[in-house]
Order: structure tokens, then sequence, then C-alpha cells
């Protein structure tokens, strides 16, 4: 019912509409509405009417009425992006008078926050971010510096988080996340985005040092023109601007800190992180002063608006993409509050600070406790893609360590023996790509982390047989060289304790997922108990055998299963 509701209506919203649509002078409209209406009674559920060449990849890719992502809509207020800038949808110079210029300015920085924070919430760029007409068409904004400067560098970081996200392939949460839908992303001159900025930033704190000046030091500074005319209100705008081009600024330097191989740009990177952080603080304050020192009155619902000012800002289109950049899913969404967008980077930020500070443990057993406490924090998308891609590097762990020496230090065998050359072995190839697979797994949300680990699972049994069949073949044969096949015998040995004790971890850690993501009613809780039972008796013992061969104590298994009991008590 609510689908014929939807298609009548769209069907009775068409008429103003009919001549936006190219039509010859022999075209004749018929009104489908009761063909429609039959239909609706017809059809059961899960029922459809299609021709004899409608297959199933059709149905799969067939427009759903008023599905957020999957119907783009008819109606639109403009047709074409050069229909809306000659409509005056988004101007430049914004305004004739320089306060109005400037607070539009900030509020345009604003609604940008919302809509970044929005975006990476998991809807389309399009949508979002590139919902701004002066991003669109970023030419046109190059006679104003602190406009021009803020949507390159918007642009850039934009770039910037695509391909973090599509280099980790964390993605798949979010296939909207990293589709550019042929926008205007790559730009020329981007790489120079922030001398752009500072060049900005240092005429702003020129104009607030200058009107912090007394009056006999103002005449020395006559030939700095002001934001605009109201000098009571020109050190508020400054200070608004600033903080706001500063936090793009420090965020941009961030992400390219943290994208340094092998970790060398994180003490850099957490230095950029405090700045941002501070300079977030510096933009709410703000909101007092854009709401109350210049408008002089307060608007309801304020906590629902997506500017410090609650003003609705200008140059903001999100129809015209579903035209100019098919196929782009949604029809309309919900762009977060301004405050909430604010609240979204620092918790952001407090995640990218965390990654930032980790030690960079080669032990594997060190690694898989960092991204399992980190995971409780419930980071976003951006920050797991952030850790993955810290994690595996060039087929390396952190980029610095061979997998198989990676193995060999987590199964307790010597130093020397990770040179070996049964790492050519396919066996041990195929183990490598488990392990990176493993990690790249565990950066993950909890319900693909889940899914994805009880598919995996299949694959670690599969590859313990394999090794159990290599260490059977080694020990079986007679060599002449009866010293490195006691070596290969070692090394099989250990590290198919180790596999087996990785199969229970695994185990495990599929079971606690359970809890947190409520998939277990009361009922089954006692067999998932005896589940956990079984898995952590069995991983015990497993680590306890290997630590007991390395002469090193046991403390990974017994902290594991201290955060099990806290967890779940």
């Amino acid at each position: 019912m609510a689908e014929r509701d939807a298609a009548e209506a769209t069907m009775s919203h068409q008429a103003p509409e009919r001549s936006s649509i190219p039509s010859g002078d022999n075209t004749v409209w018929a009104d489908i509405s009761p063909l429609l209406d039959a239909a609706c009674k017809e059809l059961g559920d899960g029922e459809m009417i299609h021709g004899e060449n409608f297959n199933l990849f059709a149905a799969m890719s067939a427009l759903e009425i008023m599905d957020p992502k999957m119907d783009s809509g008819i109606v639109s207020k403009y047709c074409s992006l050069d229909e809306a800038i000659e409509d005056g949808a988004a101007p430049v110079p914004l305004s004739h008078d320089k306060t109005i210029d400037v607070q539009s300015i900030i509020d345009i920085m604003d609604h940008l926050l919302a809509c970044e924070a929005t975006w990476h919430s998991g809807h389309s760029l399009a949508q979002t971010v590139f919902s701004c007409i002066y991003l669109l068409r970023l030419d046109r904004t190059s006679s104003h510096a602190i406009l021009h400067s803020y949507c390159r560098v918007i642009r850039a970081t934009c770039k910037a988080v695509v391909s973090v996200v599509s280099d980790a392939r964390t993605h798949e949460e979010e296939d909207l996340f990293s589709m550019t839908y042929g926008l205007p992303l790559d730009g020329d001159g981007d790489e120079k985005c922030l001398s752009f900025l500072n060049a900005v930033e240092e005429t702003i704190c020129r104009q607030l040092r200058a009107c912090k000046a007394p009056s006999s030091k103002k005449r020395v500074l006559e030939d700095i023109e002001p934001l605009q005319h109201n000098l009571d209100l020109e050190e508020g705008f400054c200070k608004a601007l600033l903080c706001r081009l500063r936090f793009r600024k420090h965020f941009f330097h961030t992400l390219a800190c943290m994208r340094r191989p092998q970790g060398r740009g994180f003490e850099m990177a957490r230095k950029h992180i405090a700045s941002c952080i501070l300079e977030l603080e510096s933009i709410l304050k703000s909101a007092e002063f854009l709401r109350f020192g210049v408008c002089g009155t307060c608007e309801d619902g304020i906590e629902d608006k997506t500017t410090a000012s609650g003003h609705t800002p200008i140059g903001f289109d999100a129809s015209l993409n579903s035209r100019s950049a098919a196929p782009t899913p949604p029809r309309a969404i919900k762009i977060l509050s301004w405050k909430r967008a604010v609240e979204y980077f620092v918790k952001l930020l407090h995640d990218l600070d965390v990654i930032c500070s980790y030690s960079l443990d080669p032990s594997l057993e060190g690694v898989l406790r960092f991204v399992v406490q980190f995971q409780k924090s419930k980071p976003d998308l951006v920050a797991r893609a952030h850790l993955q891609v810290l994690l595996v590097q060039d087929g390396k762990l952190y980029g610095r360590y061979p997998i198989f020496a990676v193995i060999t230090k987590a199964s307790a065998l010597p130093e020397f023996t990770k040179n070996h050359d049964i790492q050519k072995s396919e066996c041990f190839m195929q183990l490598g790509q488990l392990v990176i697979n493993m990690l790249k797994i565990l950066c993950t949300n909890a319900a693909w982390q889940r899914r994805k680990l009880g598919k995996i699972l299949q694959d670690w049994r599969v590859i313990y047989v394999q090794l159990e069949l290599a260490l059977r073949n080694e020990v079986g044969e007679v060599s002449s060289n009866m010293d490195d096949e006691k070596m290969s015998v070692k090394i099989l040995r250990h590290v198919l304790n180790w596999v087996e004790e990785q199969t229970y971890w695994i185990a495990s850690r599929f079971l606690m997922l359970g809890f947190e993501l409520d998939l277990y009613s009361p009922s089954e809780y006692c067999m998932v108990y005896w589940y956990l039972y079984v898995v952590l008796i069995k991983l015990a013992e497993k680590t306890h055998f290997r630590m007991a061969v390395s002469n090193e104590p046991s403390k990974f298994v017994s902290i594991f299963i201290c955060d099990f009991t806290s967890e779940i008590c």
C-alpha cells in the first residue's frame, strides 16, 4: 500500500514538471494510476510485474519507488548545474553586504563539516560533501580567497579519505563510501591547497591583530581591509574563521602524516591531532558569538541545525547530482547536525590518536590484543581503515616484518628459523595469507567481523590438515641431511600447534562477538557458555604448551580470559 500511495503521489506531482521532459507534438499523456492500483491489488508479497526478458540481475537492479538509496526521484528544482548557477543558487561574491558575506562563508564551512561527517557515516559523497555547488565549480570561487582555499582543502581531504578506505578495502561495509560518481575529486593545483590556506590564514591573523590594536596603532594599519564594516564584530568573525581554517589545515596534515609508511609520521600526526581538538573546542565556542553576537536572537530547534548560527547555508543542492552524476542513489538524506558533526570528529581524532600512540609491537599476540581493545571503542570506518593500512603494508606487518618471521616468533621458534627455506612452500605461503586476512578482518565492524571470522575458521582448519600431512611426509622421508630434516620437522610441529591455537582464538572471538551484537537469546546462554568453556580450555592448553617450550610466561591467555569474564559478567 505504501508503494502504491507513493506511486500515485509521484504521478500527481508530475504535472508541473511535464514541461521539463522533451515531448513532440504527437505526445499523448495517459494516467496509469488505475493500472497501478489494479496491479497492487493482484500482486502478493514478493511478487513483481516483469516482461519475458526480465532476469534476476534486472530484478536486483530494479527501481524501488521512494527507497532513499534506489530512487533518485523526478522532482528537482534545477535540471542542470549551469541552470542552478544562472538562477543565483551559488553567488560569488556571496552578498553585497560584507557582514552577510562573512556570515555566509562560516555557514558554508559548518554545513560542509556536517556533510563530511554524514559521508563518513555511510552516505554517498555526491549527496553530502559534493552537494555544495561551489565544490562542483571550484573555478568560480577563485576571486574569493577564503571560500576558494577552504573548498580546495575540503576536496583534497575527501580524496585522501577515499584513498585510505579504498586501499584498506574496508569500504565493502559501506559500498557508497568510496564511489565518486565522476565528481571533480581530482583537481589541478590541489597539492597546493595548504599554501592557499596558509596565505588566507595569515591575512586574517593580520586583521585580527589590527582590530585588537589601540586606536593609535590602527592608523598604522589602515592598509589592512577589514572582513566587514562593523568593527565591533570584526574580532569575533576573525576568530570564527581562523579556528575553522586551522582545523582544516591540521586535519589534512594528520591524514597525510598517518599515510607515511611504517608509521613514521605518527609522532607528527599526534601533534596535529592535538591541534585539531583544540580548534574544534574554539569552533564550539564561536557558536555563541554567531548566534547572539551577530543576530542578537536565538532560533528554536538549533540542535538540529547544520550550522553554528542556525541559518540555512547557501550554495547547496543535493538533487543536482542525481541528474549530472548518475547513478547517484539517494533522493534525500538527513545531514547530521552541526553539533553531532563536531562530536563525530572529536571521536575520530581520539581514535586516530590511539592508533598513533601504538608501539608497533612485532608480537602477533600484542597486535591481536591491541586490535581487540581498540574495537571496544567502536571506531568508525575511517579510523579502522587507517588501522588496517598500518597493520598490513606490502604484505608485511607494519611494512617492516615479513609474515613468516611473525609466525615463527608467535609459534616460539628460534630467531634464526625465520629465514628457513620452508617459508617458500605452498602451505606456508597460504598460512601467511591467512594471517594477513585475519588482521584485515579484525579491523572491520563487529557484524562483518563475526561473519568473516565464521568463514575463515574452515580455512584455518584446512591449513592445519595440510601442515599435518606435510609433517608426516617430512618425518617419513629419509634424507641425507638429517640436521635440515630435523629443523623442518621442528618448525612444522611448532607451527602446527600455533595454528591450532589460533583456530581456537578465532572461535572464541567469534563467540564473544555474539554477545556484543546481542545475537544470543537468554535460552541460548547455557549452550554458548559451554562452547566458550571448551574453546577457552583448549586455547589455554595450546598456549601453555607453546609457552612451556619457549620458557616464557603465558600472560596472553590469562589476560584474554580476564577480559572476557569482565565483558560477559
